[in-house]
């Protein structure tokens, strides 16, 4: 079942004038589409045309009639500026992308935007990229799912899972932070199956590489533990066929292959200038380049017929390729029925129907349990039903509780496990906990390639001050709504002794901006396991914002609609008449809510306490629930989180009260710090009073609080006000 990808490379030796006929193709194509837009990035498809040509007809094993077969290889444009490019080889190749659609290139509503994007539904395009390095990390991920899928279903005599993944990459690419990140992982992995064209034309957006980019990348990337190979010449066709067979014969390195090109090749006049990285060619200049490449200039979007047939040869070679992979998963089936039938579901991407049956769940009276202690033993248990599910932290495994027990390390086959192997003991690449070191940004970048790749669904830990460090791959998952988990813990002031520098504050009014992005900060142990159930079945990205400290068992006997997934709930409905008074808060501050009521109760004031623990799935509620939980009615409203205020006018209403907090944090023992910046039921108590014009009981109320120790609350500290 084993299917050689290299379909052809001896026998195109023999007619390079195709070959140069079917790369200038490729090139007029990308030159008259971004013409016509007048707008779009000519230069990486002109130059980049011969290596992607070589590569997309003789090695990339693909069915462009089937572009979700389970193993096809993977391709990755991490330079997404060159998008041309990559829609250049779709329509070329047969892949449903029109003449028409290349025709409309960056305009409204069309299948080929300015940079590629997987949620336009653009066939063939797995991610969507243009965040330069981005792309990188995302190929890494997906190399990490092609091995983890193998490890655990192929058998002796019947390979399920053989498939590369490929990206092309740009100086850019390579110059940002997050591709060395990710690069330094994928090396000490040993993914072999990685394959990377590093188009080295020596040009970026402003001028020559050489001002800014002088290292020498190739002894950058062996000490990485990639095999590298220099093409000095990226129109050499029959030396990049010869690298890349060469880097399929490196079993344990990635490989990049370092290909000299020349962006913008056959321009008279922008040719090696950084003019023709970012801007269009001019009418004058494309008409002159065509005549310069040997090309018709009568009319734009010619292409030559002999070409087309020679580039949809793809369609019969992928057809064929992927008849004798779903041959080989029928005897599969037939051998390992338990296998097949778990791969089966797997890929359908749906979850085991009794996925939840072991969820933990916790009493009134129980010990106090953190969030993120609660959500880890909620994960151990959902990941008993749900094989599937992989993922690691940011070095912070002991931190955030996202230790898969008894489920190996994704280590190298013949690495023997550290410390780290206290999760399980290595499994190789079947091993369900990947280490992502302290790479923040890579590991964002990697669980988004992962999710993309299917098959798994994948989770990222580290603490949520550090969310910063990993934001533009939550966008771009948010993006591509991935099913890709983002676990932060630590998520409030009450990190309390180390600091301002780790505790966070505008993280959540941020994070909750993302569109697409489902935000939940659960309230307790309870809430905290449900919301890893949520977060397993919305199939879009979920991030979870986790406590450090421990929180008291909500006694959820009074309340309506309990539960994480309607995003908020009435935990505990007012007693002795209709609600005058909303208390709204999210995770830890539900509970000084609760307090706060019984307080209220005790002067005669009616509070009910609402569980807001995610905005966006609040929002998807209909319009009846929502008015349920929060009725239009009751004007006065307190709403508590220990995080920024911004954005909670929405829920205070007009004549409401926001307790937040706008300013950084401090160093000492939770307790106090939560104290000194007044997020006490004292305060929340005191807060509603002072909406029902009960100023004295209110002032009591403070008065008490500084007698419990806490003589430093003022409004610098924190926010509290009319919204």
């Amino acid at each position: 079942m084993e299917i050689q990808a290299d379909t052809g490379a001896e026998a195109g030796r023999g007619d390079r004038d195709l070959d140069n006929l079917c790369i200038n193709t490729i090139r007029a194509l990308s030159m008259d589409a971004v013409q016509k837009a007048n707008s779009g990035h000519p230069g990486l498809p002109m130059g980049a045309a011969a290596m992607a040509y070589v590569l997309w007809t003789r090695f990339l094993k693909h069915n462009p009639h089937a572009p979700s077969w389970p193993d096809r290889d993977r391709f990755v444009l991490s330079a997404g500026h060159g998008s041309m490019l990559l829609y250049s080889l779709l329509h070329l190749t047969g892949y449903d992308l029109s003449l028409d659609e290349i025709k409309r290139f960056r305009q409204w509503g069309s299948r080929t935007p300015g940079h590629p994007e997987r949620s336009h539904h653009t066939p063939g395009v797995e991610v969507s990229t243009g965040p330069l390095g981005q792309g990188f990390g995302n190929g890494v991920g997906m190399a990490i799912a092609e091995a983890w899928l193998a490890a655990r279903y192929n058998r002796p005599g019947h390979t399920l899972v053989n498939h590369y993944t490929y990206a092309l990459v740009s100086d850019g690419d390579l110059m940002e932070g997050v591709a060395a990140e990710a690069a330094s992982l994928a090396g000490h992995l040993r993914l072999g199956k990685l394959i990377y064209l590093y188009d080295q034309n020596h040009i970026s957006l402003a001028g020559a590489t050489g001002l800014t980019f002088t290292e020498d990348v190739a002894q950058r990337f062996n000490a990485y533990g990639w095999h590298s190979r220099t093409v000095p010449d990226g129109n050499d066709t029959d030396d990049v066929a010869a690298a890349l067979r060469e880097a399929q014969g490196e079993k344990g390195r990635p490989s990049l292959l370092l290909v000299r090109t020349h962006i913008g090749y056959g321009s008279p006049n922008k040719q090696d200038t950084f003019q023709a990285h970012g801007s269009p060619l001019g009418e004058e200049e494309v008409t002159a380049t065509k005549k310069a490449l040997g090309w018709p200039t009568t009319a734009p979007f010619f292409l030559p017929p002999e070409a087309v047939s020679h580039f949809r040869q793809a369609v019969v070679r992928g057809s064929e390729a992927q008849q004798e992979w779903q041959r080989g998963l029928d005897a599969y089936r037939a051998v390992f029925p338990a296998e097949a039938a778990e791969w089966d579901q797997i890929m359908s991407g749906q979850l085991p129907a009794d996925f939840a049956a072991g969820l933990p769940r916790w009493k009134p009276g129980d010990k106090a349990v953190s969030t993120r202690a609660a959500a880890g033993q909620a994960l151990n248990a959902l990941a008993q039903r749900i094989p599937n599910v992989v993922g690691g932290s940011a070095d912070l495994n002991p931190s955030t509780n996202t230790a898969l027990k008894e489920q190996g390390d994704f280590q190298p086959p013949d690495e023997t496990p550290g410390i780290a192997g206290a999760v399980g003991g290595s499994w190789g690449y079947a091993g369900r906990n990947i280490a992502f070191g302290v790479r923040e940004h890579a590991m964002g970048a990697i669980v988004n390639g992962i999710a993309a790749h299917g098959g798994l669904i994948p989770f990222s830990a580290t603490f949520l001050v550090f969310s910063d460090y990993m934001k533009p791959a939550i966008r771009l998952g948010s993006l591509m709504g991935l099913h890709a988990i983002y676990v932060f813990t630590h998520d409030s002031i009450a990190v309390g002794e180390d600091g301002p520098t780790h505790e966070p504050i505008e993280h959540l009014a941020g994070l909750r901006a993302i569109p697409g992005l489902t935000v939940i900060r659960p309230a307790d142990a309870n809430e905290a396991a449900e919301a890893w159930a949520v977060a397993l079945q919305r199939n879009t990205p979920t991030l979870l914002a986790l406590t450090r400290q421990n929180l008291p068992i909500l006694d959820r006997s009074r309340s309506q609609d309990a539960g994480v997934a309607r995003g908020a709930y009435i935990l505990a409905e007012a007693e002795g008449g209709a609600p005058q008074m909303l208390l709204i808060g999210t995770g830890s501050e539900v509970e000084l809510c609760v307090k706060a009521q019984a307080r209220l109760k005790a002067l005669g004031v009616h509070a009910r306490v609402v569980s807001l623990p995610s905005w966006k799935l609040f929002a998807e509620q209909e319009d009846d629930y929502r008015e349920r939980v929060l009725p239009a009615a009751v004007l006065k409203r307190v709403t508590v989180e220990a995080a920024a205020s911004f954005g909670w006018e929405r829920f205070a209403g007009a004549e409401g009260t926001i307790i937040g907090i706008d300013q950084f944090g401090a160093s000492a023992p939770p307790e106090e710090i939560m104290k000194r910046f007044g997020f006490t039921a004292e305060r929340v108590t005191a807060a509603a009073l002072r909406l029902m014009g009960r100023e004295e009981e209110a002032a009591r109320e403070q008065a008490h609080q500084h007698e419990q120790g806490d003589t430093a609350v003022a409004a610098t500290a924190s926010t509290e006000g009319h919204s």
